[in-house]
């Protein structure tokens, strides 16, 4: 699929180990299925409940058009007609802020791309190979479904 950076399937290993700092909004460390990324994200767990060891979907795009191409103004639900996010539970909009690596050599290196989305944040951290579509400053949409076992 074009405009797509990053699918996988994710399993949620801890929520809040710090303690809770927001009554609507849970912090989730997660751990990818098929690429073994490590991920933390802050969801609104009043919209989207989410409980330990649960699985879901996530897509990372920048576009939510089923085309690929780019979205040229604010995307419109009413104006757009079908898009990606009709097939998801929870979606969020937001901005890349930083990527960051760690030292060593390149068979055992890691890399991070940090987004925020309107202060919920992400750490998705992992293989190079699979971050190599993220830039500082782009703007991505998040989109999560939650998989029924």
């Amino acid at each position: 699929m074009a405009g797509v950076l990053f699918e996988d399937i994710f399993d949620v290993k801890d929520i809040d180990p710090d303690g809770k700092k927001f009554d609507r909004v849970s912090r989730l460390f997660c751990e990818s299925e098929s690429f073994k990324m490590d991920l933390i994200l802050d969801v609104n767990t009043m919209l989207y409940p989410i409980k330990l060891s649960e699985k879901f979907r996530l897509v990372i795009v920048t576009t939510l058009r089923e085309d690929g191409v780019p979205d040229d103004t604010e995307f419109n639900p009413q104006t757009s007609g079908p898009n990606r996010a009709d097939q998801f539970e929870y979606v969020m909009y937001g901005k890349v802020y930083r990527i960051e690596g760690d030292e060593g050599n390149s068979e055992t290196s890691r890399l991070a791309a940090y987004v925020s989305f309107g202060g919920l944040l992400m750490r998705l951290k992992g293989d190079p190979n699979n971050l190599h579509g993220f830039e500082v400053d782009s703007h991505v949409y998040l989109m999560m479904k939650k998989l029924a076992f």
